[in-house]
């Protein structure tokens, strides 16, 4: 029966394609291929949305992540639609302005494209008459301030960096455009970044220290070098997010890129946790940066994607002679990782409905 069908559809594409475009052949062949197509997405658990586009043309400003929320209910299973390796999940420089995503519903695949008769070209092939960039994974606007700023070190490591000895007029605290006086070796550089010595991120569960992280507390900028051994650096604070001021630490940090990996699921399972809310608040909302107790010793890498949920509490069952019972755990959100260490990664929540606590819980979609 099926081989059948199979052989009937053939016959139809061959007809078709000689009097229809590639978009409207794909659009003919909806009714005969969603039901295979569903099929295959709730196995996977890949769904493409019910009202997913026929096509979607990249514009300057788009992301991967954006893209990926037009066709699919899952963001992460991009990988799966485009039938992509490991390889290619790490280099996605493919997507360009001016290209055609195509949702291929024959096959319940995307296909990319540079004209609309080209609907089935490599995603690794890049249009030559485009000029653009590739379009990011994730707005480097809501992360690349906080490529620098996430600074993990040993318990003593900041020791042996440049300090803040004095600052102007003696008072407690600095701010934008105040003078700072350093001592410490500068090793040429003129840019730096400051940071408070490093404070434990602890595992919720074993209390474990797994790393340490030295908040930043904004940047400052050489004035005047000194000249004499006994000399302090005049220094101008460029910035400050955080209150800063004598004993904390100077570090010239390198400009980092954010790093463009498709975002899919992990390929083993995770279970983690969120380690702290980075800036010491209380909570974390849409757009905000968490640290969770998983790094690339877990099998995490940059793109990998977790859903955050609230554990359930245990209560008391009063129809049941008061047994305990453990309530499911609640998901509410949807976490990007972005940078990663040993044991510590940092995440970006995505998608939440609710917000974020130390202790919740960040888990491999099912």
């Amino acid at each position: 029966m099926i081989r059948a069908i199979s052989d009937s559809n053939a016959a139809f594409i061959g007809r078709t394609m000689k009097k229809f475009s590639t978009a409207a052949l794909i659009l003919a062949l909806t009714t005969l291929f969603t039901p295979l197509q569903t099929f295959a997405a709730s196995k996977n658990k890949c769904e493409f949305l019910p009202n997913a586009p026929d096509k979607h043309i990249v514009v300057r400003g788009d992301t991967l992540w954006d893209i990926s929320g037009k066709f699919l209910a899952n963001p992460w299973c991009w990988p799966k639609v485009w039938g992509m390796n490991s390889e290619q999940i790490k280099n996605p420089h493919w997507i360009y302005p001016g290209q055609i995503v195509y949702f291929d519903r024959a096959t319940g695949r995307l296909r990319l494209a540079s004209t609309p008769y080209d609907a089935r070209l490599s995603p690794k092939i890049r249009s030559k008459i485009l000029g653009e960039a590739p379009i990011p994974t994730i707005s480097h606007d809501a992360i690349g301030p906080f490529l620098s700023r996430a600074l993990i070190v040993k318990e003593d490591e900041l020791d042996k960096y440049p300090r803040i000895m004095a600052s102007q007029e003696g008072r407690v605290y600095l701010s934008k455009g105040d003078r700072a006086y350093v001592r410490g070796d500068l090793e040429n550089m003129t840019l730096f970044e400051v940071f408070r010595p490093a404070q434990p991120l602890k595992d919720p569960d074993t209390k474990e220290v797994l790393a340490y992280e030295a908040a930043h507390l904004g940047a400052v900028k050489l004035h005047r070098r000194a000249e004499k051994e006994n000399e302090a650096h005049s220094f101008t604070v460029t910035e400050t997010v955080e209150e800063m001021g004598v004993r904390d630490r100077l570090v010239a940090v390198p400009q980092q890129t954010v790093m463009n990996y498709v975002p899919h699921a992990p390929e083993k399972p995770v279970e983690a946790k969120i380690v702290a809310i980075y800036g010491g608040v209380t909570h974390a909302g849409q757009n905000r940066v968490v640290p969770i107790n998983r790094g690339s010793k877990d099998g995490v890498d940059v793109g990998t994607v977790l859903k955050l949920y609230r554990a359930g509490k245990t209560i008391e069952d009063p129809t049941d002679n008061k047994n305990e019972v453990k309530l499911p755990d609640e998901e509410y959100g949807t976490l990007f990782i972005f940078r990663v260490f040993d044991n510590i990664s940092y995440g970006l929540i995505m998608e939440v409905r609710d917000a974020a606590h130390v202790g919740d819980i960040a888990r491999s979609p099912e």
